[in-house]
Parts: structure tokens; sequence; C-alpha cells
């Protein structure tokens, strides 16, 4: 047995109250990597205290279910807080983490940041629900799954490799998401729930496709304004979105969607084929993975000068690599 399953697994036998956080903005595997972790734990422990701590939520994710509320702080104390999907401390949603009374992490990002006295961390996962099912495959004897549990952990799996099309993809992975559709999750339905769009995001995909630019060496990007969200009734989900309509044009490796905030921050969302780029989204506020990172600029020189980095890196990469596409 993978020794930091093993201890994790001993922490939470030895506390009565659990409480499970991720990152703010979340994501389908944020979602499903806290959700799903909190259902198999109270399939398994009916008697213990296990609660969701986030300060927001997803609304395209609402078919996933609610969230609990918040505890007061003093409730903290006595707790063992799990940090899920998370590489930094700086993006865990719920700033009370730090009161629980030991923290564990589990993570399947770059790890920049040690920040929880047990972590576990495997950066070569395609998400942190596929970390979630191998460790339900693990412990198969001990813990109780159900189709609830199942669909929150293969939503994050789903979500977080592309549809199964990323490069962290790997046998394993296709072997524990077998493992975790035997519980009979109804995929039709989850797809259907995935893929469904509002009429005005159709609307707003045609936008960007019209007004998505080009650097010279193929940096795809696009800056959705405050006024564009409003226009086509725009959440912040949906407008990150747009990183997602431009990943398929000829001769570009590295895609960027720039998303105005109303506190003045620009949230970017980074992707890429083949070329790592997360380097650039740590030097801008953030980071992730090798291919697929956030990062945060406050004004457009900031955009400017960040395009202008990957296309510097774009221009190397396919200077080195014959045949890159």
């Amino acid at each position: 047995m993978n020794e930091q399953v093993k201890l994790i697994f001993e922490k939470i036998k030895e506390y009565d109250k659990i409480l499970i956080f991720r990152h703010f903005r979340p994501d389908g595997d944020a979602v499903g990597s806290s959700k799903g972790l909190a259902t198999l734990l109270k399939n398994t422990f009916p008697e213990k205290k296990i609660y969701l701590q986030n300060a927001d939520f997803a609304e395209y994710l609402a078919f996933l279910g609610g969230e609990d509320e918040l505890l007061a702080p003093e409730e903290y104390a006595d707790a063992l807080g799990i940090v899920v999907d998370t590489a930094t401390q700086d993006r865990i949603s719920c700033k009370n983490y730090s009161l629980c009374k030991e923290l564990i992490k589990i993570d399947h990002h770059i790890p920049v940041q040690s920040y929880a006295g047990l972590e576990w961390v495997e950066e070569h996962r395609s998400s942190c629900c596929e970390m979630i099912a191998a460790f339900y495959d693990e412990l198969k004897t001990e813990l109780k799954m159900d189709e609830a549990a199942a669909t929150l952990i293969y939503t994050g799996m789903v979500t977080d490799s592309g549809r199964f099309r990323f490069r962290e993809v790997s046998p394993e992975t296709m072997r524990l998401a077998g493992l975790i559709l035997s519980q009979g999750i109804d995929t039709e339905w989850l797809y259907a729930n995935l893929y469904m769009k509002e009429y005005h995001t159709f609307k707003f995909e045609g936008y960007v496709y019209k007004k998505m630019q080009i650097s010279k060496n193929g940096v795809v990007s696009m800056f959705i304004t405050n006024k564009m969200k409003k226009k086509f009734g725009l959440s912040s989900e949906d407008a990150s979105a747009a990183v997602s309509y431009m990943d398929s044009v000829k001769n570009s490796l590295v895609w960027i969607a720039f998303i105005e905030s109303d506190d003045g921050a620009i949230r970017v969302r980074l992707r890429s084929r083949f070329l790592p780029i997360s380097d650039i989204a740590e030097r801008y506020r953030g980071g992730g993975h090798a291919c697929a990172a956030g990062a945060t600029v406050y004004s457009k020189a900031e955009m400017k000068a960040l395009v202008k980095e990957a296309d510097e890196k774009l221009k190397e990469y396919k200077m080195a690599h014959e045949g890159w596409l």
C-alpha cells in the first residue's frame, strides 16, 4: 500500500470531525475531489462529522449538489483539515483552514509550496479525482463507495483530463476510471449536464472566434472585458471557457484567455500543446500544470508582456522541434 495513503487513512480514523477544502473558483476536479471524498468518508464513517468548507461555489456545476455552510471559527480547533487539488495556500477557498488541529494536502499540481503536516502530491496524475480513485482502490475493503461518490469522482477525472485526451492520461488513469464506472454511473446524464450551454454562451463563442488574435509565432489570445460579460450575460465561469474555444487553431500551440474582474484584476488562463507554460504563469502570480495554468495580471501592459513571453517561448520551441505538428 502507498505509504501516504496509509498515513492519511490512519489520520482520518483518528478524528471525529473532518473538514474538506479546495481552491477558489473551483473547476470540475476541485468540486469532484472535495465532494467525492466527503461522500466516500460519510458512507464509511456515518458517525463522524464531515463538512465541506468552501467560500465560493461553481454555478455551472450546481447539478452535482449543494455545499455545507461555513462553521464558526471555533469549530475548527478539534478538526482534521483536508485540502484537495490546491498547490498553494493563497488559493485555498476558505481561509479558516489554518485553524484546524492538523492539515492534510492531496494534490496533483506541480509542487510549489508545502503547507500541511501530511502531504500526498503526485503531479503525474491527470486529476486530483484520479488520486481519490486510487485512494479508494488501495482501501476497497475499508471504504464504502456508492453511485453518488463515484459520479463526483468520475466528473473530476473526465473534466481535468480533457475527456481523457491530455498527456497525463495513462493506462492507470483508465483502469481507475473503469473501477469508478463499475459503480453504475449514469454517464449519459453526466455528459448532458457537462455539455449543455445557455443560448447566450453560443453567441459569445461566435464572438470569440471573431475577435481572438494571433501573434507572429502562433499564440492565440482573447481579452474578455466586464463590458463583454455584461453584453452576453456571462458568469466568470462562462467567460473563462473562452480559453477552450481557441485550442484548435492551426500553427498555434499556446492559447490564452484574459478575463477582467470587478476587483481590477485580470485573470489569466493559459493552455498549451507540447511545450510547458507553467513557468510563465509563475512569473505572473500563478502556477498550475505544465500545459494548463492560471495567473493574474493588473494591466494591459502586463497582458502584452505575458503574450510576448509566450510568443518567444513558442518561437524557440518550433525552432528546436521539427515536425511539431
